[in-house]
Order: C-alpha cells, then structure tokens, then sequence
C-alpha cells in the first residue's frame, strides 16, 4: 500500500512552517488518537501516519530529503536516509510531549531532574542615615539565612550513610501519570522532586541537608549611593539544596530622612530661617553642609523663598559626575512675644512704612493693584 503524502497528511502547504505544522499535527493527532476512538480501527493508523509525517516535516534534513526524492528519501526500506518512522517511534513521547506540553504541564521539555539546586538569593533592607550615604561606611549586618549543615556536608543523611536513589521515579524527580490519553508530568510523590529518598536523616539538619543561622556580614558602603541602591554580595545567599551552589544577598540602601537636609539626586535643600532686620537689611550668618558650617552672606532687602546656591557642597553620585550643591532657602521670620516697647517700635516704623509706597513694597502694591483689576473686570 502506497503511503500519502505527508504534507497532505496534516493538511499543510509544502511551503508551512515548522509553526504551522505542528499545530496540525496537534490536531489531527487529538482527533485520531487511539484512546479517543477505541471502536475505530482505522484511528490508530492514521495517528502513526499523522506522526509519522510530523516527525518527518519537523527535521530540517528528513524534510529536505522528502521534499527531493518523497517516501524514498526518508524510509531506509526504500534505501533512504537512516530517519524514518522506525528511528522516529522510540522517540514518540518526545514528539507528543512536545507538541502537548505547554497545554498540559509535561512533555519532553519539562525534564527536570533531582541533584544540586542553586540556593535563593536574599534581601536586607539596610538604613543608614544621610551622612553615611554621602560619605560612605563600613556596616555589619545581621542575615538570618540557611547554610549547608556541617554535620552530615549538606546530604542530608546521617554521618555514615548516604541518600538513595528513588525508587519511584529512578533519579528523575518527577513521574509521568496517564490521564486519558495525555501524559502529565509530575513531582515524584516519594522523594518531592530530589531524586533520592533518605532512610536515615541526619539529626542536625532533619535530613534537608540546610539548617537556619544567623550570619554577621560587613558590607562597606561606597559614597554617594542613595534610596533603592543595591550592592550585591556574591554567595552570600542561601545555601544550594543538595550541595548546589550558594545564591547572593542583595543589600538595599535606604537612606533616612535628615531633620535638616533634604536630597534630590546629587543636590542637598535646607531652610534657613532669617529674621525680618536680617532680611531688610542684610547680613551674615553660618549655615550647616555635611563637611562643617560656612557663611552665608545675605544680601539687603531679600524676600522669603530665595535661594542661594553653595556649590560643591552637595554629594557626589556613586556611579560618577560632577559634586552637587547646597542649596538654602530663605524663610523670613515674623517675631513673636513681642515687648510693648518693640511694639511701639514696629508701629512707629509702619507708619512711615506708608510714606514710601510701592517703591518699599513692590510686592504688595502690584498685588492690590491685580486684586482691583480682577473686581473691575467683574462688575464691568
């Protein structure tokens, strides 16, 4: 009996992608599968002949080979090439775990294996104050973690024995289920996706082969990091299971909030409060940076929220660049618990205040003058 054509198998054009064939395969595979038509005889061969034509399409030389010489070039019956179907079937489950795994949680991808696992990395969130974060620091920390258990080396098994292969699964860590006419891929119920099963666990470790402890690290702090900085420790994580490798342990920097300075990338903010004679006159006064105090030179006649710039007073950014600056904001303040005679005083010099108009108070004159205009365009 003369084979069909294998592209007219699946119902693909000879020009079809590897994409294309193998979701035609996937159906014509679930529509003729034995287990869905137990009464039909005829379903199981058009299976294999539906698998046949898949695992012939989906390799790059069998399919160049068919599409030159057809069922000659592929079938060592006929002096072909050493593929075929009979080279093809041993690998059957390969074939439909592939095509199925995705839908179904198995398949031939899915092999995991038990043995050594690299150990999880881990977080510490370390605070640190503003200074430190500008200038640098060296800080111990105290990481609660696993670590391999040095009484059985991180086997798990009792000083003088060792774990045996699963019995269940041979090594795999996981078995394979029928469920109607799928296989599902599954953690080996017996040893949890090991690969071995221990008879007599080691007292220490309770078999896990890890036990919790505390470690105490010293991690230096390099100048000019800031909130959400990570320095990464390398195998400083958690132990790996079965003698895996350890994973690292993530330092994240988180800066807390100074009672005077506020940062803004590599730039520093402060109030500095002045008086009103201050203001109106000028003067001199210290202000604080992270490296010790400097005069700040106010000049006459400053207005609340003026800034003046300190450069190089700032911090200098972790990754490179330029050092930022300070900058201070002036606050002018209005006295309180005032004298009777600082009162008079105060009055004496609003009522001449008055005598200088807008050119005293600018400000103030162009508001009343904006506040005017604003009725009159109302009520005209």
């Amino acid at each position: 009996m003369s084979k069909r054509d294998y592209y007219e198998v699946l119902g693909v054009d000879t020009n079809a992608d590897a994409k294309e064939i193998k979701k035609a395969y996937r159906r014509v595979a679930m529509k003729y599968h034995p287990d869905r038509n137990p009464d039909d005889p005829d379903a199981d061969e058009k299976f294999k002949e539906a698998t046949e034509a898949y695992d012939v399409l989906t390799d790059g030389e069998k399919r160049a080979a068919y599409d030159q010489f057809g069922h000659a070039g592929v079938d060592p019956s006929m002096g072909g090439g050493a593929g075929g179907f009979g080279a093809g079937a041993g690998n059957f489950s390969d074939i439909f775990g592939d095509v199925f795994g995705d839908i179904f949680g198995g398949g031939g991808g899915g092999r995991s294996r038990g043995g050594p696992q690299r150990g999880s990395d881990l977080r510490y969130t370390l605070d640190i104050s503003l200074e430190d974060a500008v200038k640098g620091a060296t800080v111990e920390i105290r990481v609660p973690t696993l670590a391999t258990c040095d009484t059985c080396d991180g086997s798990g098994a009792k000083k003088g024995s060792s774990p045996t292969t699963c019995g269940t699964c041979g090594g795999a860590g996981q078995v394979r289920m029928q469920q109607g006419f799928f296989q599902v891929q599954q953690t080996c119920p017996t040893c949890r996706g090991r690969g071995s099963t221990i008879s007599d666990p080691c007292a220490a470790c309770h078999g896990q082969g890890r036990v919790e402890e505390t470690k105490t690290l010293s991690v230096k702090v390099p100048p000019g990091v800031d909130t959400g900085d990570r320095i990464r420790l390398s195998g400083e994580g958690e132990a790996g299971a079965e003698g895996g490798p350890p994973g690292d342990l993530f330092v994240q920097m988180s800066v807390s909030q100074h009672p005077i300075f506020e940062r803004d990338g590599k730039h520093l903010y402060c109030e500095v409060p002045i008086t009103f004679v201050d203001a109106a006159l000028g003067g001199e006064l210290e202000v604080p940076t992270l490296d010790g105090r400097v005069k700040l030179k106010i000049p006459p006649e400053t207005q609340t929220g003026k800034l003046f710039r300190l450069r190089g007073k700032g911090v200098k950014p972790v990754r490179g660049g330029s050092i930022g600056d300070l900058l201070c904001r002036v606050v002018v303040e209005t006295p309180v618990n005032l004298s009777k005679r600082q009162k008079e005083l105060l009055d004496e010099l609003r009522s001449t205040l008055g005598e200088g108009g807008k050119s005293q108070s600018p400000r103030q004159t162009s508001w009343f003058v904006g506040v005017k205009n604003f009725f009159d365009d109302m009520t005209s």
